[in-house]
Order: structure tokens, then C-alpha cells, then sequence
């Protein structure tokens, strides 16, 4: 039941970062905008969740996981019923950042809950599983419901949803409780991760060069400022074991959101489809992590995480370029589905598992930050290119390649 509870919770975080895709027409109609504005009601939520992150998982071993988790959802609910009374799509930008810290606690007190709850490996390997089928069925859901609800009552009922499952996922957990460690936390470096993506996501949704120029000054003030901390947020030893596999993190979630956000508006704007008729048509490739990563779990216990990562990134790879050349799309959105299905629990067990004692939730912060610029930078990357599928194939293919050469030492696969 307690799996259910924080899982429940990561479902509502990973719904909110796609059922406004599927909305965004509507959104539009109602409070107008342009196509940046757009990317903004999207990117404000990832680009304030992937900052956050880095902070989230330390907040999460300092304080105690089950209180900074139970915190998250309240804080979730709340404004998700501030979002849905927006007046404007400025509001929304910036209460869908708010959402998106919200969401961040969610995250780091939920993998600091699956360390403290599952400290057998092969255990934890397997609720890992369970966990992610629980929240890969927010990313079939997502298009389907935001397409189900927009249709009915329009844009603001996708963020009604929200604080009924918060209240059960609450409620679940209100007996879980976690012991507060000794992290330091450091503030500074969260300040400047924020602002820098927030620099670079506004210097490509906006083509805008002055943002662009003021995110090189606050980098080098993030690189000095990491390197004279007392307690790095970014370790240097774990970074350095598990790069490829962020890195393999950050691409996947680059391609799947850029997609999304792609097809969703060929989908509506060109094709003409209702927003319901476009949710239906993505599940073939949502269905697939709803199911298939409970046999990620068994794989990851019985075999390390490195083989179904391989495996993940190359059938994403495949759906990709299948879905570049084929006016019929349903295929490759299976292999799509597949392959998301086997790379991220599988990152994400890996990763957690290889961290030392009371860090789980800062290394499961690190490598779903990673992941969440990945996502962010596809929205403002694919959404804008005149052929963004070929350029998202050949750049999984590339990462594919390079994690095969480069992971063999890293901890993960041990």
C-alpha cells in the first residue's frame, strides 16, 4: 500500500509534465498567446521541476524523506487548483513553475521512500518496477485524459484532477515516517540551477540572444560556486561513475517530450483531430509503459540495468525513424513505447541503487534533473526545427552508441 501511495504521487508529477500538451489549442483559444507562450505553459513546469530536483533529493535526506514527500503533495494540490483559476496565460507560466517545485519534493521524498522502504537490491529492483508501471501509466494517461477533459470542459479541468489523487495519495502515507539526516543544503547553487534554465530555455523558446549571453556568467558563477561548496549538489564521484547514464536520461526524455509537443500540434493544427481523437492516437505508444515496466524490474534484479537500458534506447531509436518516413504512425509509436519502458526504470533502479547510504534521494534527484532538461530543451529544440523526428532519431542513435562504449564501468551496471 505504501508503494501505491508514493507512486501514486510520482503519477501526478509525470501527468502534469504532458496532459497540458495535449491542451494547448484550447489553452490558446481561451487565453491566447503565441507558440513561445505555449512552450512557456509547458517549460515553466520542467524547467522549475528539473532546478529544483538537484535540491529536492538533499532537501529529502536532510529533513527526512516521508515528511518533505508529504509536504510535496499538499503543496501539489493546492496550487494545482490555483492553476485551473488562472486568469492568464502569465499566471499560468508562473504558477506552473510553482507546480513544478511542488513537484520536485514529490519526487525526491518518493525515491528517498523507495531506498528506506526497499533496502534489499533485488527488492528494490522490483518495486522499482511496480513503481514506474504505476507512473508510466501518467504518461498514457496524460494525452488521454487531457484530450478526455478539454474536450468536455476545456483546459482547466486537466488541473482539477490533481488534488483528488493528491488527498489519496496523502492519506496512504500519513503513517510513513522518516528519520531527518545531517546534509547540508546548499541554497546558492539551487538560485543559480534555476536561473541558468531558465536562461537557457528562454534564449531558444524565445530566440533571444540576451538571454543567451547573461546564462554564460551565471554558469561560471554555478561551476565556482559547486566547486567551493562544503556538500556539492552535484557529487563529483557519483557524476563521474554514472554520467552515461544521466546523459542516456537527459536524451530520452529530450526526444519523448519534443515529440510529444510535435506530433500533438500536427495532430490538432494540421490534421484537424479533436483533442480526445489526439490522445487516442498516442496510445499505442503509452500503453506499453504502463505494463512493460514490471518486466524492466525482473530484468534490471536478475540481469543489472545496463542490458534493458541498450535495449530501451535502441528501440526508441527505431520508433523514431520509423515515425519520420510512415504517414502511419501507430507502429512506431508502439517501439516508442517499448523502449521508454525499458530505459527509464531501468535508470532510475541503476541509479539508486548505486548510491551510498542516505544519498538515494539526492542521486535519484540528479538523474531525473538530468532527465527534466532533457525534456525541457526538446520542447524548445524539436518545437521549433522544420524536421525535428530525423534530428531526434539520429541524436538517440548517437547516445545509444556512446552509452554502449562508455557504461561498462559505470555503477550501475555492477
Amino acid at each position: 500500500m505504501k508503494l501505491f501511495g508514493f507512486s501514486l504521487a510520482y503519477f501526478l508529477v509525470i501527468l502534469d509534465a504532458t496532459v497540458l500538451t495535449i491542451a494547448l489549442p484550447d489553452v490558446r483559444a481561451s487565453l491566447g498567446g503565441s507558440l513561445a507562450g505555449q512552450q512557456w505553459a509547458v517549460n515553466a513546469y520542467t524547467v522549475a521541476f528539473a532546478a529544483a530536483l538537484l535540491t529536492a533529493g538533499a532537501v529529502a535526506d536532510r529533513y527526512g524523506a516521508a515528511r518533505v514527500f508529504k509536504a510535496g503533495v499538499v503543496a501539489f494540490g493546492v496550487v494545482s487548483l490555483l492553476c485551473a483559476a488562472a486568469p492568464g496565460l502569465a499566471a499560468l507560466i508562473g504558477l506552473r513553475a510553482l507546480l513544478g517545485l511542488a513537484g520536485a519534493l514529490c519526487t525526491g521524498g518518493s525515491l528517498g521512500l523507495l531506498a528506506q522502504l526497499y533496502p534489499d537490491p533485488s527488492r528494490r529492483a522490483r518495486a522499482t518496477g511496480v513503481w514506474a508501471a504505476v507512473t508510466g501509466s501518467a504518461l498514457a494517461a496524460g494525452p488521454l485524459l487531457g484530450g478526455a477533459l478539454v474536450g468536455l470542459y476545456g483546459w482547466r479541468a486537466v488541473f482539477l484532477l490533481n488534488p483528488p489523487i493528491a488527498l489519496v495519495s496523502l492519506l496512504t502515507m500519513r503513517k510513513v515516517r522518516s528519520a531527518a539526516g545531517h546534509r547540508h543544503i546548499d541554497w546558492p547553487v539551487q538560485a543559480l540551477a534555476c536561473l541558468l534554465l531558465g536562461l537557457v530555455a528562454g534564449a531558444l523558446i524565445n530566440s533571444s540572444w540576451i538571454a543567451g549571453l547573461l546564462a554564460v556568467p551565471v554558469l561560471l558563477a554555478l561551476v565556482t560556486t559547486e566547486r567551493r561548496s562544503r556538500t556539492p549538489s552535484l557529487p563529483g564521484g557519483l557524476l563521474a561513475a554514472t554520467w552515461p547514464e544521466l546523459l542516456a536520461g537527459a536524451v530520452a526524455n529530450f526526444v519523448f517530450a519534443g515529440a510529444l509537443f510535435v506530433l500533438t500540434l500536427l495532430m490538432q493544427d494540421t490534421r484537424h483531430l479533436t483533442p480526445m481523437a489526439a490522445g487516442l492516437a498516442f496510445l499505442p505508444m503509452t500503453l506499453p509503459m504502463t505494463v512493460n515496466p514490471l518486466l524492466t524490474g525482473r530484468l534490471v534484479a536478475r540481469h543489472g540495468a545496463r542490458p534493458p537500458i541498450l535495449a530501451g534506447l535502441a528501440l526508441l531509436t527505431a520508433g523514431l525513424a520509423g515515425l519520420s518516413f510512415t504517414d502511419s504512425p501507430a507502429p512506431w509509436l508502439v517501439v516508442m513505447g517499448f523502449g521508454l519502458s525499458f530505459v527509464l526504470p531501468a535508470l532510475m533502479a541503476g541509479i539508486v541503487g548505486a548510491a551510498p547510504p542516505g544519498t538515494a534521494g539526492t542521486a535519484g534527484g540528479i538523474l531525473n534533473a538530468s532527465r527534466q532538461v532533457g525534456a525541457t530543451l526538446g520542447v524548445a529544440v524539436l518545437g521549433g526545427l522544420s524536421h525535428p523526428l530525423p534530428v531526434a532519431a539520429a541524436l538517440t542513435a548517437a547516445t545509444t552508441a556512446c552509452y554502449a562504449l562508455t557504461s561498462r564501468r559505470a555503477l550501475v551496471s555492477r
